[in-house]
């Protein structure tokens, strides 16, 4: 009996077909790019990010933050802008301990340290689930509030009368952002760089220039803000200027909204992973504290009005700093320009982090797996066209409401914020006998877990009304969805094992051993994935519905490159593994019932082209093979059954139908029946 065997799957395809595709192919290679080659084992470092690549692609979120968090914070301070001094500090105070903690959580996962894996892990499935909705939610709004934001900076400038025009600009740089992800993570990193480059230099320019401009009224301010202070305690009171700290910060949450990305994008880095991440966050966190306390400073240190109509706090800072230089035109226009184009590359954080966050759930059966799956490309294309879709619901029901949107945004950021910090302190707890540096790391997690639960809990008391409860809504309903599809995944699981149980035991057959395959001879050639009760049930079918008819049998299977396994170098070795062990059994299995059999096996990204493939491939050797493939049939089918559960059957037997040749799906019904008899 042979071996397994991989067969190179480029065979051709049927010249009716590959006419009807051809223009289309043609225009997708274009847009999106040529399909990469899975078998170069130098794919996986070539498409990794270096800690400077991965700060432009993930620590962009955390920086573009500060076009709109310090805003809403100091607007929130109304006219007792005095305490902007003890905002800056905490703000970049804060922006340090949480950094502080994703390192420690990256150290802890160093493979993943997203919030849903944290949550998974420590917390159980169940929080882990809570956590994986709320980044979700979280990864679109990202999406949304970046863009509208930008759109706010770029018409700052721009003549009225184009206003109009800021939402189909909105819409269409979604769109662009979508393509652009779709073709790789890193080419859309590296198209991106220069703009993140001329951001830093003009905000180091101007929040530099603007604190040293002012530096000779330092000692003048400090007297005015003291006095300030004293005003504001006796009109306040203690309690009460507490309050209004509390409320500006928290509402300020949007500046430390990007911090997670990059442990969440820990799985597109350079490895060692693990210390390209953490050198990611210190670059990120440094830059963020920077920004966003020195424009909350800057912002007091101009007198910026918070009256201005049609213009961000930014912008009137930038105008007020150039003042009526010659040169003050152009700065005005790159800065602004540059921190509308960084908000536009910090959405980039969504549609890199959400698909993962979405692929790595459906690996696990929370939401349907088809969302797992990579393209040709090698990216999670699939959930890349779900976050740019949902983000443009969001942001036409919104209006592009900004203040509206960091509302939204920032309850579930600090949903997960919090989340993770409990897990981890708790952790650190358990461990304070095994480990001498327990108190330090658990100090880290639980002034962390402090400061995020304040800030989430005032924000929906706050802002309930005003699209916090929209956020929950929308959370709670994904929440009850992803149980709902956990709960029908393994429903059929039991279903299926059932049905392997019944199968396992079969007899050895009572004849002589098969001897080789015979290429002249009938042949089935039945598709295989895993060796389950599915699979053994076909094949038994194949002779229990054609008795005596077929002399050989031919295995094939498809290795599929998803998110579950493209996951470093080696993966692809793993899974061809696999792959040969998987039809290993089956032509175990083909001995036992006394049948001469082969098996073939490819691997791809697309299960139904390199099936097609490997099935033209098998008819040229076998010319009288028919090809078998089993189907999940249900009692009672339902719609969503189709979207849980892949096609691939049906998709193929339609591909080999127009290239001439004939493929039997049997079904297999989920409800454990009469097992089949044995040949």
């Amino acid at each position: 009996m042979s071996s397994p065997s991989h067969q190179d799957p480029g065979s051709e395809e049927p010249s009716s077909f590959s006419s009807d595709k051809s223009l289309g192919a043609k225009i997708k290679k274009v847009v999106v790019g040529a399909p990469r080659d899975i078998h170069d084992k130098s794919i996986f470092h070539r498409l990794s990010l270096i800690a400077l690549l991965a700060w432009i692609g993930l620590g962009a979120d955390g920086l573009s933050s500060s076009s709109y968090g310090p805003e809403e914070a100091f607007r929130t301070l109304g006219q007792h802008t005095y305490l902007a001094v003890g905002l800056a500090l905490l703000t970049a105070m804060t922006v340090i301990i949480i950094s502080a903690a994703y390192s420690r959580i990256i150290e802890e996962f160093p493979h993943g340290g997203g919030g849903y894996f944290v949550a998974t892990k420590l917390l159980g499935e169940r929080m882990g689930v809570v956590s994986g909705c709320a980044l979700l939610v979280d990864y679109v709004l990202t999406i949304t509030v970046s863009i509208a934001c930008a759109g706010d900076t770029l018409f700052s400038f721009l003549p009225p009368e184009w206003f109009h025009w800021r939402y189909e600009v909105e819409m269409g740089i979604i769109v662009f952002l979508m393509i652009l992800n779709i073709r790789g993570v890193k080419e859309s990193v590296l198209v991106l760089t220069p703009i993140f480059v001329l951001f830093l230099i003009l905000h180091v320019i101007l929040i530099g220039g603007g604190i040293l401009l002012k530096s000779p009224h330092l000692p003048a301010l400090a007297v005015s803000v003291g006095t300030d202070f004293r005003a504001g305690l006796s009109t306040l009171g203690l309690g009460g200027m507490a309050l209004l700290f509390a409320h500006a910060f928290s509402l300020g949450g949007g500046t430390y909204t990007g911090i997670e990305a990059v442990s969440n994008g820990l799985p597109v880095m350079r490895e060692p992973r693990a210390r390209t991440a953490r050198r990611t966050m210190l670059y990120m966190s440094v830059s963020l504290a920077f920004t966003a306390g020195g424009l909350l400073l800057c912002y007091l240190l101009w007198d910026v009005s918070t009256e201005v109509k049609g213009k961000t706090l930014n912008a009137v800072l930038v105008e007020k700093f150039v003042g009526s230089y010659s040169w003050g035109k152009a700065f005005v226009i790159g800065t602004l320009v540059s921190e509308g184009a960084l908000l536009v590359v910090g959405a980039q954080a969504g549609f890199i982090d959400g698909p993962r966050v979405l692929a790595n759930m459906a690996v696990d059966g929370w939401v349907p797996r088809r969302f797992a799956a990579l393209s040709g490309r090698l990216t999670t294309q699939n959930g890349i066209v779900l976050m740019g879709g949902a983000s443009l619901a969001a942001l036409v029901y919104t209006h592009g409401d900004v203040r509206a949107l960091v509302v939204m945004y920032s309850i579930n950021v600090f949903l997960t914020f919090s989340i993770s910090m409990f897990g981890m302190a708790r952790l650190w707890l358990q461990r304070r006998k095994q480990r001498g540096e327990w108190l330090k790391k658990f100090a880290v997690f639980a002034v962390g877990l402090m400061l995020c639960a304040t800030i989430l809990c005032i924000t929906v008391l706050e802002k309930f009304t005003e699209g916090g409860w929209i956020t929950l809504l929308v959370t709670t309903a994904l929440i009850c969805l992803c149980l709902l599809i956990r709960r029908h995944y393994r429903l059929v699981g039991r279903k299926l094992a059932e049905v392997y149980k019944q199968l396992e035991e079969i007899p050895e057959s009572q004849g002589p051993p098969p001897g080789e395959v015979d290429p002249k001879q009938p042949t089935a050639a039945v598709l295989v994935a895993n060796y389950s009760g599915l699979g053994i049930h076909t094949v038994l079918n194949v002779f229990r519905q054609f008795p005596g008819l077929y002399k050989n049998l031919v295995f094939l299977s498809v290795g599929v490159v998803d998110s579950g396994e493209f996951k470093g170098e080696g993966a692809i070795e793993a899974l061809q593994s696999r792959t040969e062990k998987t039809l290993s059994q089956y032509l175990d299995l083909a001995r036992k019932i006394g049948v001469p059999a082969t098996s073939r096996y490819a691997l791809g990204t697309d299960a139904v082209e390199e099936a097609e493939k490997l099935c033209l491939g098998v008819a040229r050797e076998f010319p009288r093979a028919v090809f078998f493939a089993g189907k999940l049939v249900f009692q009672r089918e339902k719609w969503y059954q189709q979207l849980l559960h892949n096609e691939t059957a049906f998709d193929l037997l339609k591909r080999l139908n127009e290239a001439g040749r004939t493929l039997v799906v049997l079904p297999a019904r989920v409800e454990a029946g009469p097992r089949p008899k044995p040949v």
